[in-house]
């Protein structure tokens, strides 16, 4: 058998999107496991958009999310030439014509099949010009293109996601294949390299499946047989339609910022569309390549789940030691408007089993630097409102307890003591007085335990968190 080569060809239009990084990523997945070949292309035909800024975007993409390639990056605009001596040689062989109807001429013929009910189909005029007429028209420079001449048959093909798929002839057009500047449209640029780069398996988007029976036409016109064709599923938004903007970030590199990782993104992705069996969701790179097969791309579109995406990636997050995540964190921090050179990791490892992403450790951390950063949110506002007079008359209690504990005494485990014994003097649930530390050090109900949570903060920092809450909420008197 042939060794695989397949192709990840994006268009660099904008930037490297969701499905764009789950097709390249499934590319990838298939030249590894089988031991292939992996060729990145940039499609950089459409020259008024393309932008070498939209190139280096999806580059840097790639390689956040470990996407490598064995050969390329190759520019489909340096074999403009090829594209021209195929579709020259499709005309030279009788398979195309030149046609050298006008924009206006191919837009009335547009509205008069509208207007009839029936769908456009162009009407191959020119096809019926003499050849005298042709070589007049072409030698008097009138600007022409060149259209493909289908057969009226009919074009099938084993897609390997999709099973057996058929067009008819007579329902396609006789598409345009080169374009009257002389450069290639879309169709023949993609089967012209694919051929001259001996791709066995085109692995794309089902949104492609249109364009299939056009390149299986052009491959056989020019000679060769068609690769492989494998559509994927396309990638919905939780409301079930195309994703887009609206469902939220769709850029890789957006999640990128979020503090997403790439092997979370990486493990996300792959299980879009594909299932290795089983119930496997957590799996590592060399895992995902041996497990990878075709035959485990589903046929159903797949839906992008932001909360399982994070899910995941606090899977990854939490088994990380705080070393490895004290840069990411601090970049972030840094981006907050916080700086200083305190030693993170105990407020990293406070924090990290509880969050989904670095953003997310990030932002608490900093509420444990800067008071300034913490508010109440719903459950805290909650507590405040359930616990009435003894919220603050608990939380003062609890300070001047505290305030009792010398710097080198400030450990978790005396902590958890003094609080204790002060719930246990003032018949207490150990419950209320520990609610309202978390509340006044965090706004939130929900981190890690108190006593751990008090040692992180730091003493003073504490302590004057405390006095404050107890005193905006309500001064000091005791609710026992």
């Amino acid at each position: 058998m042939t060794t695989p080569r397949v192709r990840f060809a994006p268009s660099p239009t904008g930037y490297l999107h969701v499905g764009g990084a789950r097709t390249a990523l499934f590319n990838w997945l298939f030249a590894r496991h089988s031991g292939g070949t992996h060729i990145l292309r940039i499609e950089d035909t459409d020259r008024e958009r393309s932008t070498a800024e939209h190139t280096k975007v999806i580059l840097d993409g790639l390689s956040w999310l470990g996407i490598s390639w064995d050969e390329g990056p190759y520019f489909q605009g340096e074999y403009a030439s090829r594209h021209r001596a195929d579709a020259e040689r499709l005309l030279a062989a009788g398979k195309a014509y030149r046609c050298f109807c006008t924009r206006e001429e191919l837009d009335a013929q547009r509205s008069q099949a509208d207007a009839s009910g029936m769908g456009f189909r162009y009407d191959r005029r020119c096809y019926r010009l003499a050849a005298v007429e042709v070589a007049a028209r072409v030698s008097a420079g009138t600007p022409s293109t060149i259209r493909f001449l289908l057969d009226d048959e009919e074009i099938a093909w084993n897609d390997a996601v999709h099973g057996r798929i058929s067009f008819q002839g007579r329902d396609l057009d006789d598409f345009v294949i080169l374009r009257s500047d002389h450069t290639a449209i879309y169709n023949l640029a993609v089967v012209s390299d694919d051929i001259d780069m001996g791709i066995t398996h085109v692995i794309r988007g089902d949104d492609h499946i249109s364009n299939t029976p056009k390149q299986i036409a052009l491959y056989r016109a020019l000679g060769y047989n068609p690769p492989v064709f494998a559509h994927v599923p396309m990638i919905l938004g939780s409301d079930g339609k195309k994703l887009s903007k609206r469902h939220g970030a769709t850029a890789v590199g957006d999640y990128q910022e979020q503090g997403i990782f790439p092997a979370a993104m990486r493990n996300f992705l792959a299980l879009m569309g594909w299932s290795p069996g089983g119930d496997r969701e957590i799996m590592t790179e060399p895992e995902l390549v041996r497990l990878f097969t075709l035959e485990g791309i589903q046929k159903k579109a797949a839906v992008f789940d932001t909360t399982k995406l994070e899910w995941m990636n606090g899977q990854y997050l939490s088994a990380l030691p705080a070393s490895e995540l004290l840069q990411p964190v601090r970049r972030q921090l840094a981006r907050m408007g916080i700086g200083g050179s305190r030693d993170l990791a105990p407020l990293i490892d406070s924090v990290k089993a509880r969050s989904r992403t670095i953003l997310h450790v990030a932002e608490q951390v900093a509420v444990r630097l800067d008071p300034s950063r913490s508010s109440l949110d719903a459950k805290g506002e909650a507590l405040v409102r359930k616990m009435g007079a003894a919220f603050s008359g608990n939380l003062s209690l609890a300070g001047a307890a505290l305030e009792g504990l010398q710097a080198g005494e400030w450990n978790a485990g005396r902590l958890l003591e003094t609080l204790r014994a002060l719930a246990e003097s003032n018949r207490l649930k150990l419950g209320d007085v520990m609610q309202p530390i978390r509340v006044a050090l965090t706004g939130s109900t929900v981190s890690e335990p108190v006593n751990e949570l008090l040692e992180v903060v730091g003493r003073d920092n504490s302590l004057n968190r405390i006095s404050e809450t107890a005193r905006r909420l309500g001064g000091g008197a005791s609710a026992a």
